[in-house]
């Protein structure tokens, strides 16, 4: 087996003796990049020790690894913070490189989390472990304020890939403002960048921000019923990218913290692509590639309603699928 970096090790605070620790890439894998398992022997007391169990990836590609990795860790975290043990829980990240003051572009980068069992074991799980339950907790706590001004924000304090498209998340007050220039914008800039300009795609685009989405999710009405009843929305925490793919049932293993690991197995997530968003944005991916059926639904939305307008709920999941 390859040996753990120095610099992974160092980040984690694990012993610096190659003995103690191993690094094992089999039956691992991700699409953007290298992955494995590290296996750690850490003190626990005088003449004690204790396994660990890390998951890490590594990533050549630069500043686009950085930013990755970075978003990954910050996204892992807020949802971990709310509902402890839905995903694992980031533990460091950074360059593998000595920093040498030279451009970054082509360094490889590494991410640290705890691991994630998803190969069975445990006991029966409860009601209370179910995906619905967990992602209806999730959605049911606001976003942690702006620091600065006191505010909840529409945004995330860093940048996030979702795939491999960046998402700049730059807070904004109005949720209808996020969601037209922080992700349809955004996205058809992107693919401008990438293939060209399309000027009927730009159109269409364009109408959307500026039509639709007021309509459905502008200030003053999204959060209202028919009548002018209600509070508007709060920004939650959503996963970003809640496909059936990254979505399972698992537990954390060998992390050493109670408060994440349990005896059952439980409905986890990961790979996220975090933000503070409205709840029912995050629903949109879950239509579009399907997985979740009418029970999952059924059940989640007696812990998070339908927001108000209600009868505008379908309009606005296929409006968050684009």
């Amino acid at each position: 087996m390859p040996p753990v970096p120095t610099a992974i090790l160092r980040a984690l605070g694990l012993p610096l003796d190659p003995s103690k620790s191993s690094l094992s890439t089999s039956n691992l894998g991700s699409g953007f990049s290298t992955t494995g398992r590290i296996r750690a022997s850490v003190p626990v007391g005088e003449g004690q020790e204790e396994e660990r169990q890390y998951f890490v990836k590594t990533s050549g590609d630069g500043k686009a690894a950085e930013e990755m990795f970075h978003g990954e860790y910050e996204s892992l975290n807020a949802i971990a913070s709310i509902v402890p043990g839905f995903c694992p829980r980031a533990l460091a990240w950074g360059p593998l490189d000595e920093d040498d003051g030279s451009s970054k572009k082509g360094k490889n980068f590494f991410l640290v989390t705890e691991f994630l069992d998803l190969g069975g074991g445990g006991g029966r799980s409860s009601s209370q472990s179910s995906l619905a339950q967990r992602l209806g907790k999730l959605h049911s706590t606001p976003a942690p304020p702006d620091p600065k001004t006191g505010k909840r924000l529409f945004g995330f304090p860093v940048p996030t890939y979702c795939g491999d498209t960046r998402q700049p998340n730059r807070f904004r007050e109005s949720w209808a403002d996020f969601y037209a220039n922080e992700r349809l914008m955004t996205v058809l800039q992107e693919s401008e960048r990438r293939n060209g300009k399309d000027p009927a795609l730009r159109e269409l685009v364009e109408r959307t921000a500026t039509t639709v989405v007021p309509a459905l999710l502008g200030d003053g009405h999204l959060g209202y019923d028919r009548n002018g009843h209600g509070e508007g929305i709060v920004p939650v925490v959503v996963h970003g990218d809640l496909w059936s793919g990254n979505a399972s049932r698992g537990r954390i293993v060998g992390s050493g913290r109670k408060e994440d690991e349990t005896a059952e197995n439980s409905a986890v997530v990961y790979d996220p692509s975090a933000c503070y968003a409205h709840s029912e944005y995050e629903l949109g991916i879950m239509h579009m590639f399907g997985g979740f059926g009418p029970a999952f639904f059924n059940e989640y939305h007696r812990i998070v309603p339908k927001t108000e307008p209600v009868e505008e709920y379908e309009d606005r999941v296929k409006l968050y699928e684009l």
